[in-house]
């Protein structure tokens, strides 16, 4: 399934701590995102602040101002794309099999446990076993934004890193928008889900959204599976011989609806599950620690 966002479609679903973030502000500034309304709401707000750190906040209440004058200029020539599938699948060990036949390696967390009841996590536990003979759902996306849209402004390096940082933000807003049509409508098993965007982005919904390169799902050349599975290039994204995604404000992932689903750290792993994922992968393991440098 592909979809096409307007931007005005998508951009309320922009997490704005992750964008200020980018521009070096705390999280504490980001909140001027949530003030709706007359400009004595915004005023009171800047006087909340300890006078010491009102010129920081009026810098902050300026670049959203500016932020969102940039989002209509977007609106009126880009999109943002997204494309989904959902698979049947099913988990054997630390694989994931999709329609039968993909495998999709994945890893275990090995590292030592504060609590010793806690369990190493896979996302594989998340699905069916292949054992109990009943097919499960897995979804697999990708999201992404015109390509176009991030060399904008080439001679204005204020504007330009306005709109690539808007980029990054709008590319995780297509998923947080597409992943909310899904959960409600295309595999329905939320149907009556009813949450605010902030609820969104502290994720009250049912299920995950792991992308690649996080922490739960931390090898990039993991993108070459998805793309076999997706097809990318249907939304305009090309994967580097590194499984990097071009353009850069591209988002990748899978989707569980298990309700006990959640996020979590694969951390450091050993050389035991490090051979053993370089096999499963198909990869020599001089080649699978440089995707997974961060883990070792």
């Amino acid at each position: 399934m592909i979809v096409h966002y307007k931007i005005h479609q998508v951009s309320e679903y922009i997490n704005w701590i992750y964008f200020f973030h980018a521009w070096g502000f705390q999280p504490k500034y980001a909140a001027i995102a949530d003030i709706h309304g007359c400009d004595s709401c915004r005023a009171m707000w800047l006087a909340g602040f300890p006078e010491k750190e009102r010129p920081k906040a009026a810098e902050a209440m300026q670049l959203l101002k500016e932020a969102h004058r940039m989002l209509n200029e977007l609106d009126a020539d880009f999109e943002t794309h997204g494309v989904f599938r959902l698979m049947d699948a099913n988990a054997d060990g630390d694989n994931l099999y999709l329609d039968g036949s993909t495998r999709f390696p994945l890893l275990r967390q090995q590292a030592v446990k504060c609590k010793a009841d806690e369990p190493f996590l896979c996302l594989s536990d998340f699905v069916r076993p292949l054992s109990s003979g009943i097919k499960d759902k897995v979804g697999a996306f990708a999201t992404t934004v015109d390509a176009d849209m991030e060399h904008l402004y080439d001679k204005d390096d204020y504007k330009r890193m306005l709109v690539q940082t808007l980029a990054d933000r709008l590319a995780e807003a297509t998923a947080e928008k597409l992943h909310e049509d899904i959960r409600k409508t295309t595999w329905g098993y939320a149907p009556n889900e009813n949450l605010s965007v902030k609820d969104l982005h502290n994720e009250k919904y049912q299920g995950i959204r792991p992308a690649v390169g996080y922490p739960s799902l931390p090898d990039q050349s993991v993108n070459f599976v998805l793309n076999d599975l997706l097809d990318m290039k249907q939304i305009g994204i090309s994967l580097t011989e590194n499984g990097m995604m071009k353009p850069h404000a591209s988002v990748s992932g899978l989707m569980f609806a298990h309700p006990a689903s959640c996020y979590f750290s694969i951390g450091k792993i050993g050389e035991d599950q490090l051979t053993d994922y370089a096999n499963r992968r198909g990869m020599n393991i001089e080649e699978m620690k440089k995707f997974l440098a961060a883990n070792l």
